[in-house]
């Protein structure tokens, strides 16, 4: 784990939401398992493998060490979390955690929550796919937006923060959409988004009257039982698009998972909705870089045919 300390040995104090250690993108040879990130005033220490108490010490010596010098008359504060496939087990390490705990993200605020569950309020890698909708939604203001496995509407809030004038937020957990609710009132945006705990897969005919939808976003689970498993069900999203997107509007389609590649979506796409054109897919967080991309995670950008000439934006695009 010697880049991971090394990584903590010049750590600088951050003031937003952010990654600073990726040992998962297969970059840092022996340190593989962990990361690091920062939910000021809070640092998530993460192991997707067992660790020993000898090596989590280390670890938590050197944060220490460092946060003396970038802050040293503030406590350090630590979580620690466990991670193996759909289990997790956290606990604080040192300090304690803010009850409730906001987090900032450029201009945009949101209720984060470290110590319980397998996620935490806020993907750090999406922070891309959130800039992006920002500046679509800057340059077509009053948009009407889609959200579908909205978890706790961050796409909706930068969305309705840079102009849109309607987003439909939908995902079956009902509590994810009252954080999402709270993190609409952090940011002072008190109409044009409504929140629906329905399933996605038995509520189209009320989404289909919600629209037409400049933006679609598609953000589902790669694999979740019951609920949602990319390989069959992502093509079922993919054929409704057409009928919820208003002409020249764009579909962002994303997919996490370490086997399932680009061509996944784009084939699929192919199959299931060839009407709509393939733009770009985003870079990641630099902070999330990967020895192999297939295996991070995949935001693709597509738009739907205008009705006229000369409202299609860009060319087909490629992949990286």
């Amino acid at each position: 784990m010697h880049a991971l300390l090394d990584a903590i040995s010049r750590l600088e104090r951050p003031t937003d939401a952010q990654r600073v250690f990726h040992g998962r993108g297969g970059l840092h040879p022996g340190s593989e398992q962990w990361s690091l990130d920062a939910y000021p005033p809070v640092w998530l220490l993460t192991s997707h493998q067992p660790v020993s108490d000898s090596d989590l010490d280390t670890v938590l010596e050197a944060l220490r060490e460092r946060w003396s010098v970038l802050a040293p008359s503030e406590p350090l504060n630590c979580v620690f979390q466990l991670r193996q496939e759909a289990r997790s087990e956290t606990r604080v390490l040192s300090g304690d955690v803010p009850d409730p705990h906001t987090v900032s993200e450029g201009p945009v605020r949101f209720r984060v929550h470290l110590p319980r569950g397998l996620n935490h309020g806020l993907f750090l890698d999406m922070a891309a796919g959130r800039q992006w909708v920002r500046d679509r939604m800057r340059a077509q203001p009053g948009a009407r937006v889609l959200n579908l496995f909205a978890y706790t509407c961050a796409f909706s809030v930068v969305a309705m923060q840079a102009g849109a004038s309607q987003v439909v937020n939908v995902d079956m957990a009902g509590g994810a959409l009252n954080i999402g609710k709270q993190n609409h009132a952090l940011n002072g945006l008190g109409q044009g988004a409504s929140f629906l705990p329905h399933d996605i897969f038995s509520s189209w005919g009320k989404l289909r009257r919600s629209g037409p939808h400049d933006l679609v976003i598609v953000d589902p689970p790669a694999y979740q039982k019951g609920s949602f498993v990319a390989e069959k069900d992502y093509v079922r999203l993919m054929r409704r698009l057409p009928d919820l997107l208003a002409p020249g509007g764009h579909a962002m389609l994303c997919l996490n998972s370490t086997k399932l590649e680009t061509s996944f979506l784009l084939d699929l796409m192919q199959v299931a909705a060839p009407s709509l054109r393939f733009l770009e897919r985003l870079p990641n967080p630099p902070a999330f870089d990967d020895a192999s991309p297939e295996r991070a995670l995949k935001v693709l950008i597509f738009q739907a045919p205008s009705d006229g000439p000369g409202d299609d934006e860009g060319n087909p695009g490629h992949v990286p």
